[in-house]
C-alpha cells in the first residue's frame, strides 16, 4: 500500500481493518463471478480497487469502505470496457458494463485472455477483435429480462398439503383413524368376522354358478 493511505495501528485510511476486509471480499467475489481464477492476478486487481477507494475514504467519512470499493470497481471496469470497446463511458448507454461482461465470456476471456483483464493498452489485436465482435453480437438489442416468480397451481394437492401443516388438523386426523380402527376391531370380534365370512362364501358360490 502507498504510505499516504496507511494510518494508525489497526486502521487504513482512517477506517478499521475489518471494513477493508469486508470490501476486499466484496470485490474479490465480483472478480470471481467474472471467472478470474489466477490468484496473483486476482490479488493485484482487488488491491488496485481498494487503493482507489482508500484515496476517497478521508473525504467521504459517511460512506462505508465497501461502498467506496464497489463504486471504484464499477468505475474501473467501465473505463476499461470503454477503452477496449471504443465506447464513451460518459454516454447514456447503461448497458455498456452488462454487454461488456457478456462479451468477456463470449470471447472466452477467462480461458484465453485472463491476463489482459483491466490491463492498460495496447492489447493484442486478436483480443480486441474478439471483444468488439462479441460486444456487438450482444447488442444493441440485447436487454435483460426479469420474470417475477409465480407460484405453481397444484390444485387439491396444494390444499391437502397446506392442511397437513396445521397441527390441529393432523391431531384430528390421527384420532379419526384411531376411532375407525377401534370400530373395526369391535365389529370383527363381535360377530362381524362370521358375517363377513358368510357373505364372502355366498358371493364366491354365486360366481361359480
Amino acid at each position: 500500500m502507498e504510505p499516504a493511505i496507511t494510518g494508525a495501528s489497526g486502521q487504513l485510511a482512517g477506517r478499521p481493518l475489518e471494513e477493508w476486509n469486508a470490501a476486499y471480499v466484496k470485490v474479490e467475489n465480483y472478480f470471481h463471478a467474472l471467472r478470474v481464477r489466477n490468484k496473483a492476478l486476482l490479488g493485484q486487481l482487488v488491491l488496485r480497487v481498494l487503493e482507489r477507494a482508500m484515496r476517497r475514504a478521508a473525504a467521504e467519512p459517511l460512506r462505508s469502505a465497501t461502498q467506496l470499493a464497489v463504486e471504484e470497481m464499477d468505475r474501473l471496469v467501465m473505463e476499461w470496457f470503454a477503452a477496449v470497446l471504443q465506447e464513451s463511458p460518459a454516454n447514456e448507454d447503461q448497458m455498456l458494463t452488462t454487454r461488456g461482461r457478456l462479451a468477456l465470456l463470449l470471447a472466452d476471456m477467462p480461458g484465453r485472455w485472463q491476463e489482459q483483464f483491466l490491463r492498460p493498452g495496447p492489447w493484442p489485436d486478436e483480443f480486441v477483435s474478439a471483444m468488439r465482435e462479441t460486444y456487438f453480437r450482444a447488442g444493441p438489442d440485447f436487454q435483460l429480462s426479469k420474470m417475477a416468480p409465480r407460484p405453481l397451481d397444484l390444485g387439491p394437492i396444494a390444499t391437502l398439503t397446506s392442511l397437513g401443516r396445521l397441527p390441529y388438523f393432523r391431531f384430528f386426523l390421527v384420532w379419526v383413524l384411531f376411532a375407525v380402527l377401534l370400530v373395526a376391531v369391535f365389529w370383527l370380534t363381535h360377530g362381524g368376522f362370521n358375517q363377513l365370512r358368510t357373505f364372502l362364501t355366498a358371493w364366491f358360490a354365486q360366481l361359480h354358478h
